[in-house]
Parts: C-alpha cells; sequence; structure tokens
C-alpha cells in the first residue's frame, strides 16, 4: 500500500516531466529544472542540503545545486521518481512520511500553480486530514515570521495559532490551501482572510513566513 509522500513523489515526478525543465514555478528565480534539482539535492546530497536551513552552508548548496541543475532533465525526474539512495534517512518510512508528503505536495503545486489555468486539486478527507496533523504540529514554526497575529482555521472550525501578537489575521481555508499559504505562496492560496486590512495587506505581501 502506497503512502502520501510515495504517491506525492510519484505526481510530482509526473507533472515535471510533464511541464519539462523550462516551465515557470511559484519558487522566485527557479523553473523547473531549478526545482527538480533541489528535490534530487534535498534527498541525495546531506552534505550540501544543509544550507537550505544553515546560512553558512549556502554558498556550498548553490554550487550543488548549479551542479545538479545542469544534469539532463530526464535524469533528474527519474531520480525523483525512484527515490532517495539505499542508506538514506528518506528510506525509512516513518521519515519519508514526515518529511516528503508537504514537501512534495507544496512543490507540486509550486508547478501546477503556475501555469495560467490552473483548478485546485481535488484531495481526499482522509489527505485533508493528514496535512492538518502536520500544519498543526508545524504552525508556529511556519507562522514564525509572520508580520502580525495569524490563526489557521478549516472549514470545519479547527485552528491553529501560527502566530501570537496582534492585531490577528485569521486565515480560512482547508488544510492543503493552508499549507499553500503558510509556505509563502499567498497569492496562489485560495484561503480567505478576517482581521484588520492593514493587517491583511501585510500577512499578503510578507515574503517569507516561516523557514
Amino acid at each position: 500500500m502506497s503512502t502520501f509522500a510515495q504517491r506525492e513523489r510519484l505526481l510530482l515526478a509526473d507533472i515535471l516531466e510533464t511541464a519539462g525543465p523550462d516551465a515557470p514555478t511559484l519558487c522566485d528565480g527557479w523553473q523547473t529544472r531549478q526545482l527538480a534539482a533541489h528535490v534530487v539535492v534535498r534527498e541525495r546530497r546531506p552534505d550540501a542540503a544543509g544550507g537550505i536551513l544553515i546560512k553558512q552552508l549556502a554558498s556550498r548548496l548553490d554550487r550543488v545545486l548549479a551542479e545538479f541543475a545542469a544534469k539532463p532533465y530526464e535524469e533528474l525526474v527519474q531520480l525523483i521518481r525512484t527515490g532517495p539512495p539505499r542508506f538514506s534517512p528518506f528510506n525509512l518510512k516513518q521519515v519519508d512520511e514526515m518529511s516528503n508528503t508537504v514537501e512534495f505536495y507544496v512543490h507540486t503545486e509550486d508547478v501546477r500553480r503556475a501555469q495560467p489555468e490552473w483548478t485546485p486539486r481535488e484531495l481526499d478527507p482522509v489527505f485533508q486530514d493528514a496535512l492538518w496533523s502536520r500544519l498543526e504540529r508545524t504552525a508556529k514554526l511556519m507562522g514564525r515570521g509572520a508580520p502580525t497575529g495569524m490563526v489557521l482555521r478549516r472549514p470545519d472550525g479547527q485552528t491553529a495559532v501560527a502566530h501570537r501578537g496582534a492585531p490577528v489575521v485569521t486565515v480560512t481555508g482547508e488544510p492543503s490551501e493552508l499549507l499553500v499559504f503558510v509556505h509563502g505562496r499567498q497569492s496562489a492560496a485560495k484561503v480567505h482572510l478576517d482581521g484588520d486590512e492593514t493587517a491583511i495587506a501585510k500577512l499578503h505581501e510578507a515574503k517569507q513566513l516561516g523557514i
């Protein structure tokens, strides 16, 4: 039985393959080639991937990303599809689920929503619940850079505080859309914002909400 991470991995590989190497994405400065290289480096080059979070390693990460982006695009897509090396921690089912489900979902949407005529995916309730569970656990981390107070709310009323402060903006939407929002793709997320108009504008314009 496939996991959510495995399903999203294959979907990401398929959409990258269909889009081709030069399609736009929602990641600033990246086309699909650079996005594919990022996914591969994250799983296969832990010596460089630390630069995603550690500023001192950022220059090394940039060099390695450029090296991988120069590889044949079809090779990058196949590396994503087949998964990490045998002895990678990402080969462990629990690590894969916790680390890659949201990662692959958001990057799939990065490609899909950069197209002019995209439509939201129809996601089953079980997957939405799984995304909400991950969002609840990481809400404060993902919202720590918010310029206002921020509360995330599902249509059924469940809430998670992403950033304490005043004024408070409540962001309402399905978990899948809330994840797109807190990952800094605010304009592409199908959500509704309630609160002070100035605070809402600041939240929409924030380039980075979390990590």
